[in-house]
């Protein structure tokens, strides 16, 4: 169960389905119930994302008609309180993912103080068999505020798709450099705008704020979502791949980049220090954002490859089912009562 889905375009999304496809291959079948399915409303602050609401009964039926051996809950939204709501009720294991860091992303947008909002959220995966993290640094992070049943699940990057391609797909003056993600405000994505930067800045991606950064930065090239090969083309043409965000858990997008061959300059937090460590010759992490990309800029792109090759979604695939939690014989004898 996911609230991030189709047709929104993110790390989560991305991982969930290559993650489901690579599950498939294994001989398992996987069945994704996300938003579409339910009456949907905009969520505050970001109406290109729809919210299920009132799913309680359909979902009910759903789960039931499945007779699913695991249940995973992606997301911390309507649909996974719905589901979570679901296996409480009837003394079902379930597993849980922390994707996202919803306490820092409601703290930048309204005055929330963090503590509250991790208590929401601890709340919400506590009665989790397991709780999927894809990294060291977040796993540490979260067991300092009281969060338990960690377990560790990686991320993988198509090397087919993201690949060294030319460069001439992009006519612009050099040397190009390129951020990836949603234009929204968590992804601290001005800390890249404002760099002073020789060469074309570009922005691939959509997001609450695109239109007034688009009128705030005419001199960059916001080129809007984009998809599959036209998205590795892109990759493959920047010079440097800047990553500003400080909240993001993994940061799907810096092995991407690598994969195309490109370097990546970043902020040395959680998430990019999980993915580069120390290893410099593929990239940069500095506080001085601008300096970080002068120095990716000297990596040599066929290291950022060899380096990208190391992740495989089929062992990210592996390590998530030895994750889940089978709950075959924690069935109840008599059919469920389906909720309101």
């Amino acid at each position: 169960m996911t609230d991030a889905w189709y047709p929104q375009v993110n790390g989560v999304v991305r991982t969930i389905a290559t993650v489901s496809d690579e599950i498939r291959k294994l001989g398992h079948t996987v069945e994704v119930i996300g938003p579409e399915h339910f009456h949907t409303v905009p969520m505050p602050t970001y109406p290109e994302i729809r919210l299920a609401i009132g799913a309680g009964r359909k979902l009910t039926r759903m789960i039931n008609d499945m007779d699913p051996d695991a249940i995973h809950i992606a997301t911390e939204g309507p649909l996974g309180h719905a589901a979570r709501r679901y296996c409480i009720r009837r003394a079902i294991p379930f597993t849980t993912a922390y994707h996202t860091r919803f306490p820092e992303y409601i703290r930048d947008r309204m005055p929330v103080p963090l503590f509250l909002s991790y208590a929401v959220v601890r709340r919400f995966h506590r009665p989790a068999a397991a709780v999927m993290v894809a990294t060291a640094s977040i796993e540490q992070a979260l067991k300092a505020r009281g969060f338990t049943n960690i377990r560790h699940w990686t991320r993988g990057v198509d090397t087919d798709l993201f690949c060294p391609r030319e460069k001439s797909f992009l006519d612009a003056p050099r040397p190009i450099s390129m951020y990836v993600g949603r234009v929204a405000v968590e992804k601290s994505i001005e800390d890249f705008l404002r760099l002073d930067l020789p060469g074309t800045k570009y922005v691939v991606g959509g997001g609450p704020q695109l239109e007034e950064l688009k009128a705030r930065y005419p001199s960059v090239r916001f080129v809007g979502p984009k998809h599959d090969v036209e998205l590795a083309k892109y990759y493959a043409a920047a010079d440097v791949f800047v990553f500003p965000s400080r909240t993001d858990t993994f940061g799907l997008v810096l092995l991407e980049a690598l994969a195309a061959g490109v370097p990546v300059a970043a902020y040395p937090v959680a998430g990019p220090l999980d993915v580069l460590g120390t290893v410099s010759d593929v990239g940069c992490l500095d506080e001085d954002l601008g300096r970080a990309v002068r120095h990716a800029l000297t990596c040599a792109p066929e290291r950022c490859r060899e380096f990208a090759l190391g992740y495989s979604w089929r062992a990210s695939a592996l390590q998530f089912l030895d994750n889940l939690a089978p709950f075959t014989t924690f069935r109840p004898s008599a059919p469920p009562v389906l909720e309101a």
